[in-house]
């Protein structure tokens, strides 16, 4: 498949990173591809942390949310192990109730701050995506980390994380959307990178085990990737992800 927008897709250059931001609304979010670019970043020791905004408590119909939190947090936990992260953080915004606020703003450019991201990571927060409308959560999602990361630079901003919390501001230099249909950017993934991007989402079993007909990781997570190296320019890959890329 070509894509008609190849001549402005470029290879990531992300060797001088040390740190490194993903932040999603849900459990498994980071697995569709992503966290075979964090196994990447991880062997090459960049240190990576997940932010969640939520536990994922409404994800399983039929089972008591009080459950279904710890359940999908300790999915996530071992998703994490699977890439190299051992930075993991859950909030305890709703599930399926997230709201665009400056308290959601305020809680993710605080870890923007502790942390002090080169580049932060969310996922595609379009009204349409993945072939019909994206859920609720992620849009808020997306849009309050790109938000949230010009909070965390701006002295101005959030005021009481510096006055009362002592955390001074923090620019990270890139900002990153996975899982777009017209990225900028992509990244090479390995083989091994890409089998443990299948295992990670693999992890989620419970969750998957509920939705029947969700395809198989070992089967859709590879294709996926494959497209993401049929965008890049000038370079032979076989797995990449792919991205969108702003000066944060």
């Amino acid at each position: 498949m070509t894509n008609p927008n190849a001549e402005t897709v470029q290879q990531l250059e992300w060797s001088s990173w040390k740190r490194v931001l993903v932040v999603v609304a849900h459990p498994d979010d980071p697995e569709y591809g992503l966290s075979a670019a964090v196994r990447e970043w991880t062997d090459a020791g960049v240190e990576v942390t997940y932010l969640l905004l939520t536990h994922g408590e409404a994800g399983i119909q039929g089972m008591d949310p009080a459950k279904v939190g710890p359940l999908r947090a300790e999915e996530q936990r071992t998703a994490c192990a699977c890439v190299g992260v051992s930075d993991l953080i859950i909030l305890d915004h709703p599930d399926s109730m997230l709201v665009y606020n400056l308290e959601l703003r305020r809680d993710i450019a605080r870890v923007i701050r502790q942390r002090r991201p080169d580049a932060v990571i969310t996922a595609n927060f379009d009204v349409e995506a993945y072939g019909g409308f994206n859920q609720a959560d992620h849009r808020v999602a997306g849009l309050a980390t790109i938000d949230a990361t010009r909070d965390a630079a701006n002295p101005w901003a959030q005021r009481e994380l510096l006055d009362e919390e002592g955390l001074e501001p923090w620019s990270a230099s890139k900002i990153l959307i996975a899982g777009v249909p017209n990225p900028t950017h992509v990244t090479g993934i390995s083989h091994s990178a890409m089998e443990c991007g299948v295992e990670s989402l693999k992890a989620h079993a419970e969750y998957l085990r509920v939705l029947p007909d969700h395809p198989k990781p070992e089967e859709f997570i590879p294709e996926m990737l494959r497209l993401g190296a049929s965008q890049a320019v000038g370079v032979d890959l076989e797995f990449a992800v792919a991205f969108r890329m702003f000066d944060a």
